[in-house]
């Protein structure tokens, strides 16, 4: 096989990695893949592209996708963020074939609630000698860190108490001394192969100090609790984030401390911000909470993962005529295809996949059926006022035809609860229609044209065909096109702004366009009474 060399380095450490031009082989073995995430926040896009190329590596070769909760920083868990997780995930139709609320043949899957395989698994690699007390305080820890930092080092633990004998290390754990145990890296260098980046190869002894694999609380660090469940729940392969490929050997090591054949690896390369930045938990804009808020759809998220994410046989997600389905995503992906350089996102595509998403949903019925509740909730939210006194078209048959008009017009559905847009579902009030009270002939127009407009037929009632009648209209009567115009709208609208009058009119339909008129009339005629 020839290949292709890249040398990468590292800093503060170097990572030797060599990728294969060509596909690498994967392990002939059932395939289990995890996504893990901590419950210290909410699910935001780097996660989700996490999430959804383990997912379709699963899918891809016919295996399980597991979500595993790694919860053992117990000082940082948001509340509610593991049903946060699951609902998110859920929405973009990424289903766990295992999970904690699913349930599986190797729960718990809450690592708060593995603990007692963790301390059976700790008293292994203290019985082998691959792990030992440490009692090292930690303002001793602290003068380390700053005695290395003043050196111009990085800051690494000196393994000191890798060296107490049996007896100091007895004595002290008779006294009642807190303690954590820590992992002894072996100078020999392991190597191993990235589905991804290819043959890495990285001594971690020389660079850091003996891992904490069980804190003072009780509870696993991430390094010996991954390795740990990912063994138990029998992982295939470990799909994760760049960031985390320097842990990597270190993880090995722990594998081989244990006598168990680890995963095979991928680490997916970063993905950044338009500007090159990367994505951080600290945007809120990146959050899917945040896009699915906006009115943004989830196959057209998972497009817009897809797009700056390349592994796919096809350059898929490059074309804005179309949006891939998941099956086309399983049947399509492949991990040799992912590219190691980091990915920027184009935010100015997501609006293009959500408006493809919009039109294929317009096109099934079943799809369509619940578009319209969900925008019969959208408006009910938007205009609760006017609902309490049942002043909004909230009919089926109204919301389907203003989905329709407005399929080329927008690009999510929030857009339609827009101000300019609020005709489509509120009458005017009395308070928006005073302008045109006081000019009395304004009355006269208005019955006029209202007449004129209900011996249409419903086949007439298209705006090219309004647009000819308005002028005709305006010619009989010598009323100036532009002041026509601005009554009309403020009749039928509210508004000064917005669509023009004739496309309101056969977005409202003949039964609506009448309805405002008589509403406009009515008012006037009570101004008039009153004045």
């Amino acid at each position: 096989m020839s290949l292709r060399k890249n040398i990468f380095l590292w800093t503060p450490s170097k990572i030797f990695c060599e990728r294969p031009f060509m596909t690498t082989a994967l392990r002939i073995r059932e395939v289990r893949v995890r996504f893990a995430p901590s419950p210290t926040g909410h699910l935001h896009l780097g996660g989700l592209r996490t999430a959804f190329y383990n997912y379709l590596f699963a899918k891809s070769h016919g295996g399980k996708f597991i979500l595993r909760i790694e919860d053992t920083d117990q000082s940082r868990i948001v509340p509610d963020a593991v049903d946060k997780f699951e609902n998110d995930l859920e929405w973009v139709g990424i289903v766990p074939d295992e999970s904690p609320s699913v349930g599986g043949p190797y729960g718990p899957y809450k690592q708060s609630e593995r603990l007692s395989l963790y301390r059976n698994q700790v008293k292994s690699i203290l019985e082998k000698g691959e792990g030992y007390y440490c009692f090292c305080t930690d303002r001793r820890l602290d003068l380390l860190r700053r005695e290395a930092l003043r050196a111009r080092q990085v800051p690494r633990y000196d393994n000191r108490c890798r060296h107490l004998s049996e007896e100091e290390v007895k004595e002290r754990l008779d006294r009642g001394d807190n303690y954590c145990i820590r992992f002894k890296l072996m100078s020999d260098e392991e190597a191993f192969e990235d589905l991804v980046y290819g043959r890495i190869s990285y001594n971690v002894a020389l660079n850091e100090g003996d891992p904490v694999i069980i804190k003072s609380d009780g509870y696993p660090t991430y390094h010996f609790a991954n390795v740990v469940d990912d063994h138990f729940m029998k992982i295939s392969h470990v799909l994760r984030g760049v960031e985390w490929q320097i842990s990597t050997s270190k993880h090995i090591l722990l594998y081989r401390a244990f006598g168990w054949k680890p995963p095979v690896y991928a680490h997916l390369p970063l993905i950044l911000n338009a500007d090159g930045s990367k994505l951080s938990k600290r945007q809120g804009d990146i959050k899917v909470e945040n896009y699915r808020k906006e009115g943004i759809f989830p196959q057209a998220l998972l497009n817009f993962v897809v797009d700056a994410g390349g592994g796919f046989t096809k350059d898929m997600g490059r074309t804005k005529s179309r949006i891939y389905t998941m099956q086309e995503l399983i049947q399509q992906f492949d991990i040799s295809h992912v590219k190691p350089s980091s990915c920027r996102l184009t935010p100015q595509r997501l609006p293009d996949f959500n408006s493809l998403e919009l039109r294929q949903k317009l096109a099934d019925k079943k799809e369509l059926a619940l578009l319209v509740q969900e925008v019969k909730q959208l408006v009910s939210r938007t205009y609760k006022d006017r609902l309490e006194n049942h002043n909004l078209l909230l009919q089926d048959d109204h919301i389907m035809s203003v989905l329709r008009w407005s399929q080329d017009r927008i690009t999510k559905l929030t857009d339609l609860v827009n101000s300019n847009l609020a005709f489509l579902w509120v009458t005017p009030s009395v308070h928006t229609l005073e302008d045109i009270t006081s000019h009395s002939s304004n009355l006269g127009v208005l019955e006029d044209i209202r007449l004129c407009l209900s011996k249409l037929l419903e086949a007439e009632f298209r705006r090219e065909h309004l647009k000819t009648l308005l002028n005709a209209f305006s010619t009989e009567k010598q009323l100036p096109f532009s002041k026509l115009m601005k009554l009309l709208r403020s009749a039928i609208s509210g508004l000064k702004e917005g669509p023009g009058v004739a496309e309101m009119m056969e977005i409202l339909g003949q039964t609506g366009t009448l309805a405002r008129l008589d509403h406009a009339v009515t008012v006037m005629k009570t101004f008039q009474t009153n004045k």
